[in-house]
């Protein structure tokens, strides 16, 4: 029974996994057309004016509804019609921290090393402090929440099956980056201007903290709100020439591998861990 068992365990994982990518493709290319070839002219007008047209609207809804928070529909999808599961369930396995003591100082102590590098190397883009605070709270649901509940919530673990790390970090990370890559296309994005070779070291960088967080914890929101602790950063600093310049200075270089070192050495202690559980 265990030997015929095992194979059909495996197809619905494979399963699983492919209706995910294939689901996150449809929203991609639905926001690629209209987004990106269709309102895309609305979008640059109000940049350029302020107006507000129902072509603008249509634009932002449909970036606020299906751009972003595209890996979490596409996991909201599968789970309510594939895997027969309750709402209730799905957010409960987005919320569920088991240790909350060990994510809270494993998570702060990432975002503090973001912060603390932000305010000794970045710089303030004029805004008030507080938007700082306000962007997070906007962002846990609207990024973090939106797009972590398919990356490391799904992706991220269902490829940690299948290939040994850090491959299946360096897998999730290309997905993640090439999902990203409309922005270059949009005029009135922050990325438009933005070096593309370093915002994907910046995503591949990101790839292994936030799959050592999510070693660590076993928490999706915790991914979540780094993520969009992150992102928040932008509120009151340069995050382009913060985070993403390329080839970039000494400072920016160090952070960079700083993030890697203590990623990696994160996720290798953890697995330690886990594997002298199991003995």
């Amino acid at each position: 029974m265990k030997k015929s068992a095992a194979p059909r365990e495996n197809m619905n994982r494979l399963s699983r996994l492919w209706w995910y990518l294939i689901l996150l493709t449809v929203f991609s290319v639905f926001c690629f057309f209209t987004l990106d070839l269709w309102l895309l002219p609305y979008s640059v007008a109000h940049s350029e004016t302020g107006k507000l047209t129902a072509g603008y609207l249509l634009y932002a809804a449909i970036g606020l509804f299906f751009s972003t928070p595209a890996p979490f529909l596409s996991v909201l999808i599968l789970s309510l019609v594939r895997d027969r599961m309750s709402l209730k369930q799905v957010l409960r396995d987005v919320f569920r921290t088991d240790n909350k003591g060990k994510t809270a100082l494993i998570t702060g102590g990432f975002c503090a090393l973001a912060l603390i590098y932000a305010i000794l190397f970045g710089t303030p883009n004029g805004s008030p402090w507080y938007l700082f605070p306000l962007g997070f709270l906007v962002m846990i649901p609207f990024v973090g929440i939106a797009e972590e509940t398919g990356w490391r919530g799904l992706l991220q673990p269902e490829l940690d099956k299948r290939m040994p790390y850090p491959f299946s970090v360096l897998l999730t990370a290309l997905i993640w980056f090439v999902w990203h890559l409309p922005l270059w296309l949009d005029p009135t994005s922050n990325h438009y201007h933005d070096s593309m070779i370093g915002f994907a070291i910046t995503i591949f960088i990101w790839a292994f903290a936030l799959a050592a967080i999510y070693k660590a914890t076993k928490s999706v929101f915790a991914c979540a709100l780094y993520h969009a602790f992150m992102d928040a950063i932008g509120a009151v600093y340069d995050w382009n020439a913060l985070f993403d310049a390329f080839p970039g200075n000494l400072h920016v270089n160090i952070y960079r591998l700083v993030w890697l070192t203590t990623a990696v050495v994160l996720w290798l202690v953890e697995e330690k861990r886990e594997r002298v559980k199991k003995a």
